[in-house]
């Protein structure tokens, strides 16, 4: 049965002087797979040579144990059953929030059944929508038209949802909003998840699994922890290298929330209520300070016993530690040579990360 859950293809799409031809891959239809690479890589053409939504569309592609493609026969796209959110929300401008949704109703594959008037209200309900259902999309912000989007494509009953950029055109507190409804939908209704970005910040929040993309190709497929874990890894920008813990969050204490990993504690401000039974903490390799011993009288309260697995000279004479947590999480550290050598740091040595500042990847 595991091939229920996979999709194996290599697909080729030549689109003017640009070719997609991504090579064999495989894929695990489970969670959310972020496409991953700079503008003009090849994430949105080979979102719509999956989706069937061009014909010129070339290779194979089995999805499920179903054939959506084999050389030039190709199956539908309505047929595959996909839903899909573009960047521009894609609302028909003269007809109302509900109008949109019908209209998406009326295109449900054969044999699908529609949803009821109470699956339809929880839909909209959870989306954020229903008071919004009579209102003309064009007096709708973008992240409402966003919300309408994802409520449409809910409706459609898809077995795989791609997202194409859903955030770019948004301001930052929408995207917060969105990122947060994009996590639910995917928890409540379990659906696999196909979403395009080029922001780092929403792959460390979303992504379970990252298909990286250069020039046409798809260049590797890896889990969030693996493509975290390479000191060269794409999702690094200009602050440096990151890391991403996961926890439980707890009551809050004092003021401060813990976040349970293992047997340690992560104490974070209180960043208001929590509803997931596990979240995600950012921590940002330059603010990890190393010290040989615990330390008790400082500011710092986040300090945890780890182990050097790995010590990578940069430039500017800096040194960057990979560490490893007692519960087996990864953790990078930013140092310089200077300090690094003065504590005489070695692989296998057991030292204090302090951690100074972490953000919920909220």
């Amino acid at each position: 049965m595991k091939h229920k859950r996979m999709m194996h293809g290599n697909l080729r799409l030549r689109l003017g002087d640009f070719e997609l031809n991504s090579g064999d891959f495989s894929l695990k239809l489970e969670g959310v797979t972020v496409l991953f690479g700079r503008s003009g890589s090849g994430k949105s053409t080979l979102l719509r040579a999956i989706s069937g939504l061009d014909k010129r569309t070339e290779g194979s592609l089995n999805v499920k144990g179903q054939v959506w493609q084999e050389g030039k026969r190709r199956a539908s796209p309505q047929s595959r059953n996909i839903g899909f959110v573009f960047q521009d929300a894609a609302l028909f401008p003269h007809m109302t929030v509900r109008q949109n949704l019908m209209y998406g109703l009326k295109r449900l594959p054969k044999g699908v059944a529609p949803f009821s008037d109470a699956e339809f209200s929880e839909i909209v309900s959870r989306v954020g929508i229903a008071d919004k259902l009579d209102r003309a999309v064009t007096f709708l912000s973008g992240g409402e038209r966003q919300r309408v989007a994802i409520a449409r494509a809910l409706l459609s009953r898809p077995e795989l949802l791609c997202m194409d950029e859903p955030l770019s055109a948004l301001d930052w507190r929408s995207k917060a909003e969105l990122l947060s409804l994009i996590e639910e939908v995917v928890a409540a209704y379990r659906l696999p998840v196909l979403y395009i970005t080029h922001a780092p910040a929403e792959v460390e929040r979303l992504a379970d699994r990252i298909l990286f993309m250069s020039r046409g190709r798809i260049e590797t497929i890896e889990t969030l922890q693996e493509a975290l874990a390479r000191p060269d890894s794409p999702l690094f920008d200009e602050q440096g290298a990151v890391s991403v813990l996961e926890g439980q969050p707890k009551p809050i204490e004092a003021g401060l929330r813990p976040i349970v990993m293992g047997e340690d504690s992560l104490w974070l401000p209180d960043v208001s209520e929590l509803k997931k039974e596990t979240v995600r903490v950012r921590v940002l390799a330059r603010d990890v300070s190393l010290a040989l011993s615990d330390p008790q009288d400082l500011s710092i309260i986040n300090h945890f016993k780890t182990t050097i697995s790995e010590l990578i000279p940069q430039g500017d004479h800096r040194t960057l530690v990979r560490l490893q947590m007692a519960d087996g999480q990864k953790l990078f550290a930013e140092v310089t040579a200077h300090s690094a050598q003065r504590l005489n740091l070695h692989v296998g040595q057991s030292v204090y990360a302090l951690i100074k500042s972490v953000a919920m990847t909220e």
